[in-house]
């Protein structure tokens, strides 16, 4: 019986570099979706010089991990500088954008609330 795989898109059990796996292409944004479950998304995006993510809000928070390059990344009026290696939390629910000061890589992780299971409650009993 095969073992499902949870991260998809990559080699298990191996050393990588996440550079590697997601190209810089010329005027556009690239992105590669490693895992896609209601409470949390890791996708790979790269975004070439000059390029940009508009404005947009989340329902989680995500962290942008810069792997590469330097971003400018708006969250709400306020402007940070991410420079390779380091990494920002982007609040859920506060409009941000992103913009390559220089052609950059990262890794997003976004972690949204879980769905609360409704409870069935019996007749009769008491929670």
């Amino acid at each position: 019986m095969e073992q499902e795989n949870y991260i998809k898109r990559l080699p298990q059990a191996e050393v990588m570099d996440l550079r590697k796996i997601i190209t810089v292409e010329e005027q556009q944004v690239s992105s590669i979706t490693l895992v896609q479950r209601p409470s949390l998304a890791m996708t790979l995006i790269s975004l070439d010089k000059g390029s940009s993510i508009g404005g947009h809000s989340s329902p989680g928070d995500a962290m942008v991990n810069l792997l590469s390059g330097e971003a400018r990344i708006t969250i709400a009026d306020k402007e940070y500088t991410v420079l390779s290696g380091e990494s920002i939390i982007l609040p859920a629910n506060i409009p941000h954008a992103l913009y390559a000061n220089e052609a950059f890589q990262m890794l997003l992780i976004v972690v949204k609330p879980e769905k609360k299971e409704l409870r069935h409650v019996e007749k009769g009993s008491r929670s």
